[in-house]
């Protein structure tokens, strides 16, 4: 009779994305991994092949945690382009090592940041056909300008130089989007 498998791809994968949730990709190696899960290398490399198998697995866990996120933050915001915008901003101060890889990694393989941003949900296409709905003549230029200014504000978080409350925010969002639209 075969032995059961104790350490599973979902255990392995999920202690990694948890790991990586804490302390970012670069931290997440095979040793510290079989450390976390309480075993040896070895099932790590029965279930995959190398690390960077296992890292593009962790990356697309944190594609849909982010547009999980999305989803499911909570907005009252009509105005397009802000219920994104506080989601983003949230999600780089609540979310950091996850964020880090997603917004600000060299390596994203084939996937854009527009493409990574609308994701499945079509967050961005949902916010540029609200712009049109709302009478703006170039909601693609609008998005590229809020889109900078938004990232720009999640970086800011990530540095420790964002202060502002989440309607001091909101009021900064809506006169961007004014002064764009």
């Amino acid at each position: 009779m075969a032995r059961k498998e104790q350490i599973t791809k979902e255990m392995i994968l999920n202690t990694a994305f948890d790991l990586t949730r804490k302390e970012g990709i670069d931290n997440v190696t095979a040793r510290k991994l079989a450390a976390e899960i309480g075993c040896s290398t070895q099932p790590i490399f029965r279930v995959y092949a190398n690390m960077n198998e296992l890292y593009s697995e962790i990356y697309q866990k944190a594609i849909d945690a982010f547009g999980e996120y999305y989803e499911n933050f909570e907005s009252k915001m009509d105005t397009p382009f802000i219920h994104l915008g506080l989601a983003y901003i949230n999600y780089a101060k609540e979310e950091r090592k996850l964020f880090q890889l997603l917004f600000q990694s060299d390596d994203r393989g084939d996937i854009s940041l527009y493409e990574l941003l609308n994701g499945q949900v079509g967050a961005v296409s949902k916010e540029i056909s609200k712009a049109a709905a709302a009478g703006c003549k170039n909601p693609s230029g609008l998005f590229m300008k809020m889109w900078i200014f938004i990232h720009g504000c999640a970086c800011m978080v990530l540095t420790g130089d964002y202060d502002l409350t989440e309607e001091e925010t909101i009021d900064l969002l809506q006169d961007m989007y004014k002064s764009c639209s």
